[in-house]
């Protein structure tokens, strides 16, 4: 699987795009971590592995400023849909 991302084709792990499922989902709300954790497609026991996940799919994508941490929260998609996009 993968992401399109200025209409270039990214390949993503089953991690990346479980986590990315889940931000998508969330529609620009803040992602707990609890939730990203229950996502990974590995049972998961600490949030260390969110951490690591979304470090990975930061870089993946290459543009880190899409993946916003909110303290003490979660994260959240920071994605404007474009004209184009639509």
């Amino acid at each position: 699987g993968g992401a399109i991302l200025d209409g270039r084709f990214t390949p993503l792990s089953r991690t990346g795009l479980a986590v990315l499922t889940v931000l998508v989902d969330g529609a620009g709300g803040v992602v707990s971590r609890p939730q990203l954790q229950r996502a990974l497609p590995r049972s998961a026991d600490s949030e260390h592995a969110v951490e690591v996940a979304v470090a990975r799919l930061r870089d993946a994508l290459a543009a880190p400023q899409l993946i916003k941490t909110v303290v003490k929260r979660g994260y959240r998609l920071d994605a404007v849909e474009t004209e184009e996009a639509r």
